[in-house]
């Protein structure tokens, strides 16, 4: 399999070599395929996105993050008893879903309320069969061997690498927090998909390489990449986007350090005149999904000569032959 002569033409000669190795070592570990997904309730032409955000909490949050403030639960289904929960579970199985994300906005401390809703959720897992992913928010072992009993399959949660982000960008007492969550989570035998939002410090690589070097202590089963979008009234809504290369890199050095994990380029991102090239240098450094596409993308991947798959959830959720069969086929594909 060989890449074209343009992918060396969107890189500076200090970055062909690191490049060229993530390259490399990701179709030694991963093959040819690369899976494009799409999320939540996102349209794509005709088809929309199976696997719907449900809010905890419906638009609270205590802890409102300087990047979020809050907005980004507004278009979640609000699911904020165990009882709402159950009945709206159970009407999306029986519309034809395969799995949710459940959410919701933190307290003070930067927990959500599971254990109010453990219950619930173990009872939608045995009756429904869902396949579940929380973001999980900051939590202890207690809590995490919970989600685990109650038929929970996966964790999403946000990590940051340094003090400054942490305190000032997420309101937590420290990056201790985080450690101590991504420890639970792996003493509870619970898949953990991390995510890293390259530019969260006001736009700024600060912190993320270091993240990067905290999750390969933790058994990952797969690492999300997303960039800071700013939102119309949280304190970064002027920041400027962050430049795909810086992106890029990212996903480069995860794929370096962590040969073996599915890497994705994650839907929150802003979709600029760059998302483009964005995406494709995205492939390039070792991504192995992606989250929302643009056309020339999907072309590119074929281009390279990888046999491109479609699902239509979170890029968290591992591809499953056959995942919402009542579903057309890939968007791309006809």
């Amino acid at each position: 399999m060989q890449r074209t002569k343009g992918m060396h033409d969107l890189l500076e000669k200090e970055d062909r070599d690191l490049f060229d190795r993530a390259w490399e070592i990701t179709r030694k570990n991963h093959e040819s395929n690369f899976t494009f997904y799409l999320p939540g309730m996102i349209r794509y032409g005709s088809i929309r996105g199976r696997y719907p955000a449900l809010s905890l909490t419906g638009d609270r949050c205590q802890l409102q993050c300087e990047h979020c403030k809050g907005l980004l639960l507004e278009p979640m289904i609000p699911a904020a008893s165990p009882e709402a929960l159950v009945e709206k579970c159970l009407k999306l199985a029986r519309s034809g879903h395969a799995g949710l994300l459940l959410s919701g906005g933190s307290d003070q401390r930067g927990r959500l309320p599971w254990k109010r809703f453990v219950k619930a959720i173990s009872r939608i897992k045995s009756v429904t069969g869902l396949f579940m992913s929380v973001h999980c928010g900051f939590l202890d072992f207690e809590t995490a061997v919970a989600l685990k009993a109650a038929g929970v399959d996966q964790a999403l949660i946000d990590v940051m690498g340094d003090e400054d982000t942490a305190r000032n960008i997420y309101h937590l007492d420290g990056l201790h927090q985080v450690v101590n969550s991504l420890r639970a989570l792996s003493r509870a035998e619970l898949d953990v998909v991390p995510h890293i939002v390259a530019g969260l410090n006001y736009g700024r690589i600060q912190g993320e390489h270091e993240a990067l070097r905290i999750i390969r202590r933790f058994q990952a089963s797969a690492l999300v990449v997303v960039v800071l979008t700013p939102l119309k009234g949280t304190p970064m809504e002027h920041i400027p986007p962050l430049p795909p290369i810086e992106v890029a890199r990212l996903i480069a050095r995860a794929r370096v350090m962590m040969p073996n994990i599915p890497i994705s380029l994650g839907c929150e991102r802003p979709r600029n005149k760059e998302n483009e090239l964005m995406e494709a240098l995205a492939v390039y450094a070792g991504a192995t999904r992606m989250a929302t596409w643009s056309e020339k993308t999907v072309d590119l991947v074929l281009d390279l000569g990888l046999k491109s798959l479609f699902q239509p959830t979170c890029c968290s959720v591992p591809y499953q032959q056959g995942y919402g069969e009542k579903l057309p086929l890939s968007p791309f594909s006809t």
